[in-house]
C-alpha cells in the first residue's frame, strides 16, 4: 500500500538507535554486569527487575513479564501506535521516514486543517451551549444526567442546536473550508449537491485521540429519536476501530492509570468520571477489536469490560474475548463484569455510589474463569466424552494464546478439568506454551537421559534461539539453501534469518524482533528472547553449539532423504540410486 514504512528502513532504524539510550531518557537506568536494570515502568516494584540488554538490543522485566525492543519501549510507555512510534524514534535518530513508492513518496495534503477545522467545530458547540437561545434543554438535559459544569467542561462536552446550517453557516464560510467540513463528516451532502449538518439538536461529545487532537464527533439526540446516539463517520483522520473515547481524558486525569473500565456509552464514561471513576473509556459504535485492545494494554495492565447482561451484552463480551486471546501474556489481565438487568453504569454508579460500584468492578470474572465457565455450560465434563468435547470446544480458542506463563496456565486448567496430563494436552494444541531456548555449554548440568530427551529443545528452535544470543552467528553457516527440504516445524523461518543476516550483518537482536513483529513467528520469537535474558553464563561456546547445531540439522536432512528413496527403492533411477549409495558412505 502507498504510504508503508519499508520493513528495511524499520531494520535499520533499530540497528541504529541504542535502546539504553532511548529508554534511560525515560527511566534512569544503572548499569549491573553486562546489564542494565531499573524499577519497571510498567508496574509497581521496590526490587529492580526490569532489565535492558545493550548486546541484544532488548527489555525484559522479570517482574509482569513486560518485553520488546525500543520501538516496542515507545509503544508500550508513552501509548503510541506503531507509526507514532516509528516516526518518533526517527525523529530521535535524526532520519526521516521514507515511505514505500520512494524516499520521498508523497503523503498527500496535511491533515492539519482537518484538525484544526475539528477544533473550531469543538468550539462551535461549547459556545452553543453558553449562549443559543435553545441552550437551556441541553443544560436542563446535563443536569438531569447529575453532571457538573467541570466534567462537561473536561470532556468538551458542547450542543449542537436543532437547525441544518448551523455550523455550515459558522465554519463554512468558503468552498474550500465547506469540503473539508464534507471530508471530516461535519457535513452531508444530497445527490443535488446540497449541503446540511450532519448534527442537529443533540449533545456533542469531542473524540480525541492520544495526542489530544479532535478526530470525529458523537451526538446524543435530546428527544426521542433515532439514531439515539450519531457518530462521525470513518474519515482520513478518524478509524472507529482503533479509537476508544475518554482514553485521552483518562490519561489527563490520572498520573497512573492501574486499570481500563470499557463501557459502552459516551454519557457512562461522562457519569462515571462525575462520581470520580475517572478510568472509563468506550468504543465508538463498534465491537472491541484488537486495535482496541493493544492500545488498552499499552496504558494499563488490567482491562476490564462492563457489558449489559442479556444476550447482546454476553455475545459483545464474547467477542472481545476472542480479539484479546492473542494479546493475553503474563502481565496483562482481563475482567468481565455484568451489569443487573435494567442497569447501566449511570443508573448503577447513582445508587451504588464511587466505592460500592467499584467493589463490583473488583469483584469482575477473569477471563479464565469467564471462558471456561462458558465452555463448560456445553459440556458435561461429570462424562468421558463430555471432557472430550471440552477439550475440542476449547483447542481453537487456546491456541491462540502466545508463549508464555499465562498459556501455560491456562493449559494447566484445561488439563484439569478434563482430567488429562498437560504434556499430552499441549501436544495436541499443536506446540510448546514457552520455547526453550538452549542453555551455554559452559552452564549444562547433567541431567538423566530420560529427563533431558523429555525438556531437549528441538534443533531448528535451537539453532533460531542461538542467533537471537548473537546475531553474528549466521556468518558462519554455509548456504541456507542448504536445509531447504528439511521437514521440521521452523525451518522456513530459519532460513529466512540466515539469509537476512547474511545480506545485514549488522542487524541486532532487537531489529530481528521487529522484522517479524506482525507475522505469527513474531510471537515465538519474542518469547524465545526473553528466555535469553535469563542466561547469563559466558557466551564462549555459542559459536561451536550453532555449528554443531546446523551440521546435526543437514545430517538429519540427509537421513530424510535416505528413508525417502528406501521407501520407493524399486522404482529409483541409476542417478537415485548412485545418491543413496552416497548417503550410506555418509552415514546419512
Amino acid at each position: 500500500m502507498a504510504g508503508r514504512i519499508p520493513q528495511q528502513f524499520i531494520d535499520e532504524l533499530i540497528s541504529r538507535v541504542d535502546i539504553v539510550d532511548v529508554i534511560d531518557a525515560r527511566v534512569p537506568l544503572r548499569k549491573k554486569g553486562r546489564e542494565h536494570v531499573a524499577c519497571c515502568p510498567f508496574h509497581n516494584e521496590k526490587t529492580p527487575s526490569f532489565t535492558v540488554s545493550q548486546s541484544k538490543q532488548f527489555y525484559h522485566c522479570f517482574g509482569c513479564g513486560a518485553h520488546g525492543t525500543a520501538l516496542g519501549f515507545l509503544m508500550e510507555y508513552e501509548h503510541l501506535d506503531f507509526v507514532e512510534a516509528v516516526e518518533k524514534l526517527a525523529a530521535g535518530a535524526g532520519l526521516s521516514v521514507p515511505r514505500e513508492g520512494g524516499e520521498s513518496a508523497p503523503r498527500g495534503p496535511s491533515p492539519q486543517p482537518l484538525y484544526e477545522l475539528m477544533e473550531q467545530s469543538a468550539q462551535h458547540y461549547q459556545q452553543q451551549l453558553r449562549r443559543h437561545p435553545q441552550r437551556q434543554r441541553a443544560v436542563d438535559y446535563l443536569k438531569r444526567r447529575g453532571l457538573s459544569g467541570e466534567i462537561a467542561a473536561a470532556f468538551g462536552i458542547g450542543y449542537a442546536a436543532d437547525g441544518w446550517d448551523n455550523l455550515l453557516k459558522t465554519l463554512g464560510t468558503d468552498k474550500e473550508r465547506q469540503d473539508r467540513l464534507l471530508t471530516v463528516g461535519m457535513l452531508i451532502e444530497k445527490d443535488d449537491g446540497r449541503r446540511y449538518d450532519r448534527f442537529r439538536d443533540r449533545i456533542m461529545f469531542p473524540i480525541r485521540d492520544t495526542r489530544g487532537r479532535i478526530i470525529a464527533f458523537g451526538g446524543r439526540i435530546l428527544d426521542k429519536g433515532e439514531p439515539k446516539y450519531l457518530n462521525s463517520p470513518e474519515t482520513p483522520i478518524f478509524h472507529k476501530g482503533r479509537e476508544l473515547y475518554g482514553l485521552y481524558e483518562a490519561r489527563q486525569a490520572l498520573r497512573e492509570i492501574p486499570r481500563l473500565l470499557v463501557v459502552e456509552g459516551y454519557m457512562d464514561v461522562v457519569a462515571l468520571a462525575q462520581f470520580d471513576i475517572r478510568y472509563a473509556v468506550a468504543t465508538l459504535g463498534t465491537a472491541v477489536t484488537k486495535d482496541h485492545l493493544e492500545r488498552l494494554f499499552r496504558t494499563a495492565s488490567e482491562v476490564v469490560f462492563c457489558f449489559d447482561g442479556d444476550r447482546a451484552g454476553r455475545d459483545a463480551a464474547w467477542r472481545g474475548l476472542e480479539n484479546a486471546l492473542p494479546l493475553m501474556r503474563e502481565g496483562h489481565q482481563l475482567h468481565f463484569m455484568f451489569l443487573p438487568e435494567g442497569e447501566d453504569p449511570d443508573t448503577l454508579v447513582r445508587s451504588a455510589g464511587k466505592d460500592g460500584f467499584e467493589r463490583l468492578i473488583d469483584q469482575a470474572q477473569p477471563l479464565s474463569e469467564y471462558f471456561f465457565g462458558q465452555m463448560g455450560k456445553q459440556a458435561d465434563i461429570s462424562r468421558l466424552d463430555g471432557r472430550a468435547r471440552l477439550v475440542e470446544l476449547c483447542r481453537p480458542y487456546l491456541s491462540k494464546l502466545p508463549p508464555g506463563v499465562y498459556r501455560h496456565l491456562m493449559l494447566d486448567r484445561l488439563a484439569q478439568l478434563a482430567h488429562m496430563e498437560r504434556d499430552a494436552l499441549e501436544r495436541m494444541l499443536g506446540g510448546e506454551a514457552a520455547p526453550a531456548a538452549p542453555a551455554p555449554a559452559a552452564t549444562k548440568a547433567k541431567k538423566p537421559a530420560a529427563a533431558a530427551s523429555r525438556h531437549q529443545p528441538s534443533l531448528v528452535r535451537s539453532a533460531i534461539a542461538l542467533l537471537l544470543q548473537r546475531p553474528a552467528l549466521a556468518q558462519l553457516a554455509e548456504e541456507p539453501q542448504q536445509l531447504a527440504g528439511l521437514q521440521l516445524p521452523g525451518t522456513q523461518l530459519l532460513m529466512e534469518m540466515l539469509e537476512l543476516l547474511r545480506r545485514h550483518p549488522h542487524l541486532t537482536t532487537g531489529a530481528l524482533l521487529e522484522h517479524w513483529r506482525e507475522s505469527d513467528q513474531g510471537r515465538h520469537l519474542f518469547a524465545l528472547a526473553q528466555r535469553d535474558m535469563l542466561l547469563t553464563a559466558e557466551e564462549d561456546n555459542l559459536e561451536q553449539e550453532f555449528c554443531d547445531t546446523l551440521a546435526r540439522l543437514v545430517q538429519q536432512l540427509r537421513r530424510q532423504r535416505r528413508l525417502e528413496l528406501e521407501q520407493r527403492f524399486a522404482e529409483l533411477s541409476e542417478v537415485e540410486k548412485t545418491e543413496y549409495g552416497q548417503l550410506l558412505k555418509g552415514g546419512g
